[in-house]
């Protein structure tokens, strides 16, 4: 299906004041016809029964909005930008995810509603509007539970910023095109997750190129969000749909293995930092032993020497504060 963009139908005050014209005429016609003609009297009171009709073609748009129109089952054309239109009074405008609310950045919306009562009670009724709207708007995507290429499995949630480009093809190339895309979303979202690590893995291929690389969904998010939306925007083009912009907004191991995670993450650090006090203990010894003979302030034999690197590497990586032992006589 093919957009077919309706212009120079910017005449609905014209037609407005042309049928407000014709109902003076018509009262006129039928004070007229019963003085003078009964026939003009009965031709007014039809025109006054049949002219409110064109009325029904009137259409409003405000800016950034659309209006899909069929004409007996048949698609005609679609209204675009703002104006007072005038169509056919047999139009009717189609809009099937009308009633459909998506996620907007998690704010919960209420639709209008017009309230009427039976019987005592009142009862709430919708207003649907068949307008499409045109504007930017982001749909934020429910968190879901996904395993990585390792098998662990995470919470991950995604905020997809989108608009339509053909109403047409969202209108009719598809059943609804706020769930599609709201499906479409979940799979693609699938699809890339299960590609990467958590966290930094060796020898995991996130690219498909057969050469082991860094990525991680925690690392690499700029990559992953990129990824998703070239992989959503290629399964909702058939719906007229534009994929602006993928962005990550919630990242977790699921909590049945969070704690499990959260250990092995502080293992990590800790010997991360031990590595480092080791490596800077050992340094410090060196240079204590070079400055020592260079300087010539005391010779030691490798026994002695032995036992300070011992005493120094004590002091130096112990978890709590040296409680030195003074020793007034021979080391022997």
């Amino acid at each position: 299906m093919k957009e077919t963009v309706l212009t120079g139908r910017k005449n609905g005050l014209a037609v407005l004041i042309g049928v407000l014209f014709v109902y003076v005429a018509a009262i006129f016609g039928c004070l007229a016809g019963i003085a003078f003609s009964p026939a003009l009297f009965i031709l007014c009171v039809i025109v006054l029964c049949l002219a409110w009709i064109p009325l029904l073609g009137l259409k409003v748009l405000g800016p950034q909005e659309a209006l899909v129109l069929t004409l007996f089952g048949r698609y005609i054309g679609t209204l675009k930008g703002e104006g007072f239109y005038a169509v056919n009074p047999f139009c009717v405008a189609v809009n099937p995810a009308a009633a459909t609310q998506l996620n907007q950045s998690g704010d919960v919306k209420t639709l209008p509603s017009l309230s009427a009562s039976s019987k005592g009670t009142s009862v709430s009724l919708p207003v649907l509007s068949k307008k499409i709207s045109l504007k930017v708007m982001t749909l934020n995507n429910n968190r879901q539970k996904i395993n990585d290429c390792l098998g662990n499995p995470v919470e991950i949630g995604i905020a997809v910023t989108w608009r339509i480009v053909d109403t047409a093809k969202a209108v009719f190339d598809v059943d609804n095109y706020k769930e599609f895309l709201s499906l479409q979303c979940d799979t693609a979202l699938r699809n890339i997750v299960r590609l990467y690590p958590y966290d930094i893995a060796p020898n995991v291929d996130t690219t498909g190129d057969g050469v082991a690389d860094d990525g991680s969904l925690r690392g690499s998010s700029e990559v992953v969000a990129s990824r998703i939306r070239s992989e959503i925007q290629d399964r909702v083009s058939q719906a007229g749909i534009e994929i602006i912009e993928a962005r990550i907004t919630y990242l977790a191991y699921a909590p049945e293995i969070a704690a499990v995670m959260l250990q092995r993450q502080q293992a990590s650090a800790i010997i991360d930092a031990r590595k480092m006090i080791v490596d800077g203990a050992v340094g410090m010894v060196e240079m204590a032993l070079e400055r020592l003979s260079e300087n010539q302030v005391v010779t030691l034999d490798e026994e002695r020497k032995a036992a300070m690197v011992s005493n120094l590497l004590v002091v130096l990586c112990g978890n709590h504060d040296a409680q030195p032992v003074v020793n007034s006589g021979s080391l022997y």
